[in-house]
């Protein structure tokens, strides 16, 4: 499957075709498909699947039933993001969905965490393409096992075992329909419209929702971009950057915050990605993502230091441009902390009262 021959295409897998705007509203009203063949499908079967990638994982795995979707995070030892994994069982199989850089050591790495285990892992992305979409288009869907292979993105609202740090009454992601349909490679979807990929990030964009190869750097960790959210099971056992992950949700703060900037559009310019974003004129962080939205305008996720006021008008500088831009806060500087645990006076102090 690829769209990137329809008239229009812009790159491959298209970036948008001639009408980015019009693709967004198409895209947004369950109207549209994205390209995203570029993406990378690993499986793995056999009867110890779901325990095994439960204990190497932050979420919990080990109850799916065929059909059921999740989003899981594989961490380093110290708790910072390695790989964001969209996750489908079909009651044999186990689709492990990333982007495509991911494909490769992702695949890897879980070749060397085998052990004795009865898994197997295998590369499917010759064979099955990832199509986005919002809403509920019937799509043909692989289903090589009986069950179509369609991951419902689990943002839409706080997983179980998950925790919100927004504190926001509706948040942006109610009404987020995204899913991803695996198809067999040359299957012909020209019939349905087609958006790009700049449609499907500017509405990401708005639904606060973090991906790992725009927000996440070497120092992320999941509780900066409000991941716990999604993919975050906070009452399972051991896995690896589990420590870290429960400390800094119960005990301390994560050092850096997500945040939606929106942006003045007098300029015309779109900061790119790594543009600095200043505060009295010092850097204060840095964008992950920019778009313009067809309703918004010109918005940006960006990660910034927890210490920077939520109230604080931000610059972005991008060519040499100062861009104005207002803060919408989706980690506050107070997130974590949740275990509320007093403080114990220090040894030798004299108490007053």
């Amino acid at each position: 499957m690829s769209n990137s021959s329809l008239p229009g295409a812009v790159g491959s897998p298209p970036q948008h075709y001639g009408n980015p705007l019009g693709e967004q509203r198409l895209l947004a009203g369950g109207k549209a498909i994205v390209d995203l063949s570029d993406r990378a499908v690993i499986t793995v079967t056999g009867p110890d699947r779901l325990s095994w990638l439960d204990s190497l994982t932050s979420q919990e795995l080990k109850g799916m039933l065929p059909g059921d979707s999740a989003e899981t995070l594989l961490l380093d030892p110290t708790g910072h993001l390695e790989h964001a994994i969209r996750v489908i069982d079909d009651g044999v199989t186990t689709w492990l969905l990333v982007d495509g850089e991911q494909g490769a050591p992702l695949l890897a790495w879980l070749e060397r965490m085998r052990f004795m285990l009865r898994v197997e892992m295998v590369d499917r992305t010759p064979d099955f393409a990832t199509v986005g979409t919002l809403g509920a288009q019937q799509l043909p869907a692989a289903d090589p096992n009986g069950v179509a292979l369609v991951w419902v993105d689990p943002w839409a609202d706080v997983a179980r075992g998950g925790h919100q740090y927004a504190l926001v009454e509706r948040h942006p992601a109610a009404d987020w329909t995204y899913r991803e349909v695996l198809v067999e490679r040359g299957t012909d979807l020209s019939l349905y419209p087609a958006a790009g990929i700049l449609a499907l990030e500017a509405l990401r964009i708005a639904a606060w929702r973090p991906r790992l190869a725009t927000e996440s750097d070497e120092r992320s960790i999941p509780h900066e971009l409000d991941w716990l959210r999604s993919a975050v099971h906070l009452g399972k056992g051991c896995y690896r950057g589990q420590e870290t992950v429960s400390k800094v949700h119960n005990l301390g703060h994560p050092p850096r915050r997500l945040v939606m900037l929106h942006l003045d559009g007098s300029e015309g310019v779109l900061p790119p990605a790594r543009s600095p974003v200043e505060l009295a004129d010092k850097e204060v962080g840095k964008v992950t993502s920019s778009a313009l939205h067809w309703e918004l305008g010109p918005i940006a996720l960006a990660v910034v230091k927890r210490s920077v006021d939520p109230e604080a008008d931000l610059q972005v500088v991008a060519d040499g441009i100062r861009i104005a831009a207002a803060q919408e806060i989706i980690v506050p500087p107070d997130a974590g902390a949740e275990a509320n645990v007093p403080r114990l006076p220090r040894l030798g102090a004299v108490s007053r009262g």
